[in-house]
């Protein structure tokens, strides 16, 4: 086995160890901040059903931004359904035999990624022709996305100019799974985008990225509007109370 091969196994293995200890570490600290006031924002639901259904159409549709802004809702519609079907198309690399289901989105997913670059694209022009958002936009918000625009098109260049070696993709893939370890073709497009995945895996827990598991936590969706039928109450404020009394 060659040592661009136990060069790739170590770095995915880090890669995910960081990506999984790193999430787990940023949901438990979301997980453990105080919403001491009650601030869905209005209108809001008043019960805890209507809580999930708002929360399932802004996660599904992006509901709050398709209301301010139609365009970049377009863009940002796009970038997440395109990578959505992008990455459901990447489960066959890591299962065999392959669920039917994945067999019938692979056609769907091939060309998904046009979309989530196109829409990748569009958000980011967005911070250059947007005076306000090119004035809060950090070099960090321009490298990711530039991140996740070269993994798109690494993918592209190996799905529709120079194709790699699947079976022996995939044989790597199963075999970093099973501790199994097989050659990794050598291909240049496929060595970056591997090379730039496991970069955003690294990255993840510590970027902008994080809203992925973050909106699940914000107070203003995750909260109901009923604060004459039940009081809210910290954790923290109700264990001062307790020890008052």
């Amino acid at each position: 086995m060659n040592s661009l091969t136990l060069f790739y196994i170590g770095l995915f293995y880090v890669a995910t160890l960081i990506l999984i200890a790193g999430l787990a570490y940023r949901i438990y600290e979301y997980s453990r901040t105080p919403a001491p006031l009650k601030i869905p924002t209005t209108p809001a639901p008043t019960t805890n059903a209507g809580v999930a259904y708002r929360m399932a159409r802004e996660v599904v549709l992006f509901e709050s931004l398709f209301k301010s802004n139609k365009w970049i809702w377009v863009f940002g519609w796009l970038f997440h359904v395109g990578l959505l079907l992008v990455l459901l198309r990447h489960i066959r690399y890591f299962q065999e035999p392959v669920w039917f289901w994945v067999n019938i989105i692979q056609p769907f997913g091939k060309y998904a990624s046009l979309a989530m670059v196109a829409g990748l694209l569009g958000l980011w022009a967005r911070r250059f022709l947007v005076d306000r958002v090119r004035y809060i936009s950090t070099p960090s918000d321009h490298l990711i996305l530039a991140l996740l625009v070269g993994i798109g098109a690494s993918g592209m260049m190996m799905t529709f100019v120079s194709h790699t070696d699947i079976v022996a993709l995939k044989a790597f893939m199963l075999g970093l799974m099973t501790f199994d370890f097989q050659p990794l073709p050598t291909d240049g497009p496929l060595l970056v985008h591997l090379t730039l995945v496991a970069l955003l895996m690294i990255i993840f827990p510590i970027s902008k990225l994080l809203h992925a598991p973050g909106i699940f936590f914000s107070p203003s969706r995750n909260q109901a509007d009923n604060p004459r039928e039940h009081r809210h109450i910290a954790s923290w404020a109700a264990a001062l109370e307790r020890d008052k009394a």
